[in-house]
C-alpha cells in the first residue's frame, strides 16, 4: 500500500500528529507566560497543565519532566532569536559587510528587549539542578554563526583592524581560543583567519550579549540615557575593532562620521 503525498512530495501528517503539534504549541505558549511571571525556577508542569485545561498526568505525555519542558523552551527561544538575526542579516545589502554587521547586532537586541523573560532563561542565572542537553547547542550557536560569517566575509574582502591587537602575546591567545577556532573551522568559517580575528570576534559576541544583559537587568540605569543608541555605539565600536566600517547605517546611509573605507563582501557575494 503506497502513501499519498502532497504537492511538495511530503507525506501528509495524520490527524493525531497534527493534534499533538497543536497541544504541544499550547503547552509551550502557556509555559512562556508562566516564565514571564514566575521565572524558570518557578516553572511547574502542574501549573502549566491547569493553564491549558489539562490534568497534569496528560501533560506528562508531551513533556515527561519539568527539565524536558525547559529544554523545549530553550530550543524554541534560541531558534527564535537565531532566526531573527539571520533574517536581519540576510535582508541587509549583501555587498555592505558593515550594514550586515549592524543589522545582525540590532536584531539581537530587538528580540531580546521584546522577550526579556526568554532572554533571562537563555542568558540569565542558571536554573538550579538543570543541565542543558546537547540538542540545545545547535540552536544556541545560530547567532554567533551569523556574526562569524559576517566577519569572515569582511576579512575575505580585505578588512583588517586598525587598532593594536588586544594583547601582544598572540601565542598565548592562540591557545586560549583553541575551542573557538575549532568551532569556526567545524562550520567552515574563518578557518584560516588570524588569531586576533578569532579573539576579537569572541570579544564582540560576549560584549554584545553583555550589553543587552546590562540593559535588561537594570545595570545601565543612571549611566545611559538612551539604551538603543548606546547599544548601537557599542556595536559600531566592536565592528571597528574587527576592521568593519560599522559607522555606516544598516540602511546604507552614513551617520555623519566622515569618510570611512567600507568593508565589502568578497566578489563572489558570499
Amino acid at each position: 500500500m503506497t502513501q499519498e503525498h502532497d504537492a511538495a512530495g511530503r507525506t501528509p501528517r495524520t490527524a493525531r500528529a497534527l493534534a499533538r503539534e497543536t497541544i504541544t504549541r499550547e503547552i509551550l505558549a502557556a509555559a512562556r507566560v508562566r516564565l514571564a511571571s514566575e521565572g524558570p525556577t518557578g516553572l511547574s508542569l502542574r501549573a502549566v497543565a491547569r493553564d491549558v485545561g489539562m490534568v497534569s498526568s496528560a501533560v506528562y505525555r508531551y513533556f515527561p519532566s519539568r527539565d524536558a519542558l525547559l529544554t523545549a523552551l530553550i530550543v524554541e527561544c534560541y531558534d527564535e532569536l537565531g532566526a531573527a538575526v539571520e533574517r536581519a542579516e540576510a535582508d541587509a545589502p549583501r555587498a555592505e559587510v558593515a550594514a550586515r554587521w549592524l543589522a545582525a547586532c540590532r536584531a539581537l537586541r530587538t528580540w531580546s528587549v521584546a522577550h526579556p523573560a526568554e532572554f533571562a532563561l537563555l542568558y540569565g542565572t542558571p536554573v538550579p539542578g538543570y543541565a542543558a542537553p546537547r540538542d540545545t547547542v545547535g540552536p544556541a550557536t545560530r547567532v554567533v554563526r551569523v556574526l562569524v560569517a559576517v566577519v569572515a566575509d569582511a576579512y575575505a574582502g580585505g578588512a583588517r583592524p586598525a587598532s593594536p591587537p588586544p594583547s601582544a602575546d598572540l601565542d598565548d591567545e592562540a591557545g586560549l581560543v583553541t575551542p573557538a577556532r575549532e568551532f569556526v573551522a567545524t562550520h567552515g568559517l574563518m578557518a584560516d583567519a588570524p588569531t586576533q580575528a578569532v579573539v576579537r570576534t569572541l570579544m564582540a559576541w560576549t560584549t554584545l550579549f553583555g550589553t543587552v544583559s546590562f540593559e535588561l537587568f537594570g545595570h545601565l540605569v543612571g549611566s545611559v540615557a538612551d539604551t538603543a543608541r548606546w547599544f548601537d555605539l557599542v556595536a559600531r565600536r566592536l565592528g571597528a575593532d574587527l576592521g568593519i566600517d560599522a559607522g555606516i547605517d544598516a540602511g546604507g546611509g552614513d551617520d555623519g562620521g566622515g569618510d570611512r573605507t567600507k568593508a565589502t563582501a568578497p566578489a563572489d557575494g558570499r
